[in-house]
Parts: C-alpha cells; sequence; structure tokens
C-alpha cells in the first residue's frame, strides 16, 4: 500500500499535466507518467485526459477568495526534479507577473491528489504551476478576450512543454479556453492581505474612486475632451477588433483601440459626462467586464 508521502510525490510528479483539449496525451508524457509511477497501468483509472461527460454550467462559480494562508507542508521543497529537469520554487510570489501559454486538466486527475495533498476538483478555481509556492492567489487574464479570473494554486506543472500554468476544466471555461485547449493569459499572483484590505474596504475605497472618477471626468469634460472606458488590453489585433465588434453591438456606442507596446487596448467612447460613464459601466458589467477604468481621450 502507498504512503501518504508516494501519493504526494506521484501527484507532484503528475497532476498538472495539461489537456489538449480532450485530445490524448502525447506519448512522452504517458511514459513518463508510466515510469514515475512504476507501473505499466498508472495510477490513474484513464489513460488520457477528457472533457467531463455531462458538465454543470460552470460559467458561475466563484473566483477563489485569496486570503492568508501558510505554505503546504507538502509541494514546497526550494527545488525538485521531474523527468530528469529541476525546478526551482520561489520563497514568495510578490510580485510575479508573466505572460505565457495556459492549457487546462480535467476528469482524468479530479478525484486524486494534488502536489499538496489535497483533493482535485476539476469544478473549482485552482491551477497548477511550477514555480509560484503552495498555495498563491492569481489573476489569470485570457489575452484574446480580455476575461479573468482568480485561482488558488495548489497544484505543480505543466510539465510538458513551456506553458506558463495549468487551470482547472472551471477555470478554463470561464475564460472560453476550453474548446481551444490552450490559450495566451498573464499570470499575476496577489497578496492576499492587500486584497483583503481593500475588499474590506470595498464602499468606502469605491465611492472614493467614484468620486475620484467623476472629478476627473468632469474636469475633463469642461475643458471639452472626452473620457473613454477601457475594457481590455489585448495581445492580438483580431481578437481586439473582434472585441470592438462584439461591443458596439451590445452598447449602441463607439468604440475604439489604441495600441501601443503589443497591446491593443479597447476602449469605448468618447463619453462626455459622469452620467454616461456611470451608465455605460453598468451596460458593460452586465454583458461580463466589470473592470474598466477612465482614460482620458489623449491616452
Amino acid at each position: 500500500m502507498k504512503s501518504r508521502w508516494s501519493v504526494v510525490c506521484v501527484g507532484l510528479l503528475l497532476a498538472g499535466c495539461a489537456s489538449d483539449g480532450g485530445q490524448q496525451s502525447p506519448p512522452a508524457e504517458q511514459e513518463g507518467q508510466a515510469a514515475a509511477e512504476g507501473t505499466a497501468g498508472g495510477r490513474y483509472a484513464m489513460s488520457s485526459d477528457a472533457y467531463p461527460e455531462q458538465p454543470p454550467d460552470v460559467s458561475q462559480v466563484p473566483d477563489a477568495v485569496p486570503r492568508p494562508e501558510p505554505k503546504s507542508r507538502a509541494g514546497n521543497k526550494s527545488r525538485y526534479e521531474v523527468w530528469g529537469k529541476t525546478y526551482r520554487v520561489l520563497s514568495d510570489a510578490s510580485g510575479y507577473e508573466r505572460t505565457g501559454t495556459a492549457s487546462w486538466y480535467g476528469k482524468k486527475f479530479h478525484g486524486y491528489a494534488t502536489s499538496n495533498g489535497e483533493i482535485y476538483d476539476m469544478y473549482k478555481m485552482s491551477a497548477a504551476h511550477r514555480h509560484l509556492p503552495l498555495p498563491t492567489f492569481a489573476r489569470v487574464t485570457n489575452l484574446d478576450n480580455g476575461r479573468s479570473v482568480i485561482v488558488r494554486v495548489n497544484d505543480r506543472g505543466p510539465f510538458h512543454s513551456e506553458r506558463e500554468i495549468d487551470l482547472s476544466y472551471a477555470a478554463a471555461s470561464r475564460l472560453d479556453m476550453v474548446d481551444h485547449g490552450t490559450g495566451r493569459v498573464r499570470v499575476e499572483a496577489i497578496d492576499p492581505q492587500a486584497w483583503q484590505a481593500r475588499q474590506s474596504g470595498g464602499a468606502g475605497a469605491e465611492a472614493e474612486a467614484v468620486s475620484a472618477s467623476s472629478t476627473t471626468t468632469s474636469s475633463t469634460a469642461a475643458a471639452g475632451a472626452p473620457v473613454y472606458l477601457q475594457v481590455a488590453a489585448l495581445g492580438s489585433a483580431d481578437s481586439a477588433r473582434a472585441l470592438k465588434t462584439r461591443l458596439e453591438g451590445s452598447l449602441s456606442r463607439s468604440v475604439r483601440v489604441a495600441s501601443a507596446e503589443d497591446l491593443y487596448r479597447v476602449q469605448v467612447g468618447p463619453l462626455q459626462h459622469t452620467d454616461q460613464v456611470s451608465a455605460v459601466r453598468g451596460q458593460l458589467s452586465r454583458v461580463g467586464f466589470d473592470q474598466t477604468f477612465i482614460v482620458d481621450g489623449a491616452d
């Protein structure tokens, strides 16, 4: 019978193997799994990853809630080796931000131990990462459509290719990545204490932000200059144009794409006064874009 430590070690090696939209894993990956497990049949009931057969609607699964947590006892060695390659674990996630490719993992790993000993649930907002401490809370933004989620990293991987992060089925679904298998994302570690401070100051902080925005908007409008609401900053010009078309159809307002430094910023406007800004923010929130900010016409 395997000890708990051996199960955790296997989880370290194997959990987080990326899915490619339900297709069979590469042969090299399967051989690596079998070798690590020491058996021909392997630890998992399935030989390759797949979609859930009858997936529930996960569109309303809430983001993971950042909170201060001690590091997991398992999965946090300063360095570890998988398939002959050594990986280092960061001592602190503060300031971590990377852009790269995300994949997802699902049915094959559902119900098995993750690298820190927890049980993987593909319907929760979690993720696997090679270097971030376990657990780490991170915001993951799909650079092709502007959608973002907050996940709790509790697993190691992905170990084949140079992908940045492996997402749970729920997280990938909310980012509209499941059918594509992979997507270009930005990963930003969240400081739980700072995040909670912002949330606890919620109403006051929001009122202050609205007041500041209103002041800026009013003064700008008085000077005759318009303002815009920025909805997303995308890495693809085609995706930005597609989002522009979608927003113009949903809002019946003008939308522009401002490009700089390989980013394509999708902005609604021009808006001339506070009431317009408030109304458009409400409309954007209703169509799934609740994180917008004001930029002036020159930005």
